[in-house]
């Protein structure tokens, strides 16, 4: 716990608190610390092909996907729930011999989940994979650009891959 000479104007000379650590110089003549340069963003000769909104509009068609088959399947299913606690009578009661409603609405869950898979498969052919499609050619159309100009850039430079430069 003794006095640092190194740091003088200490606010704290007898005390094992660490210094505090100051934006400037200690001494006026010492030179600022040098900035460091901004970086520039490299100049895209051709913008991407691809667009943020294309993305968006398939995220909504897939998002509309899901919530229709969803709402297919969980929404018969619980319609079937709330039948069956507030409406027993309905339940019990028999449209055929030996076949109560509530086992006729059960049985009936089997189908509304194919019916949902069949939803599921029919907006994903009609609207999702359209779009997934298009967005994938545009980043196959961009990955082969952005090769194209790097090979023509390695070109320009007359170093090839494999051969060091002199």
């Amino acid at each position: 716990m003794s006095h640092d000479p190194s740091f003088p104007h200490s606010p704290f000379p007898h005390s094992s608190h660490p210094r505090p650590s100051y934006a400037r110089p200690t001494y006026p003549w010492q030179p600022p610390p040098p900035q460091p340069e901004p970086q520039r963003p490299r100049p895209d000769r051709h913008a991407p092909v691809g667009r943020h909104s294309d993305l968006r509009i398939l995220r909504g068609a897939y998002r509309r996907q899901r919530r229709v088959a969803t709402l297919t399947a969980l929404g018969y299913f619980v319609v079937f729930l709330v039948l069956s606690a507030f409406a027993p009578s309905l339940m019990t009661g028999t449209p055929a011999p030996g076949l109560p409603v509530g086992l006729l609405l059960a049985l009936l869950q089997l189908p509304v989940t194919w019916l949902a898979i069949v939803l599921y498969e029919r907006t994903a052919r009609r609207h999702v994979d359209p779009l997934a499609d298009r967005i994938r050619k545009l980043a196959e159309i961009d990955a082969r650009r952005d090769t194209r100009t790097a090979r023509e850039a390695r070109d320009r430079r007359g170093t090839h891959p494999g051969e060091a430069r002199r």
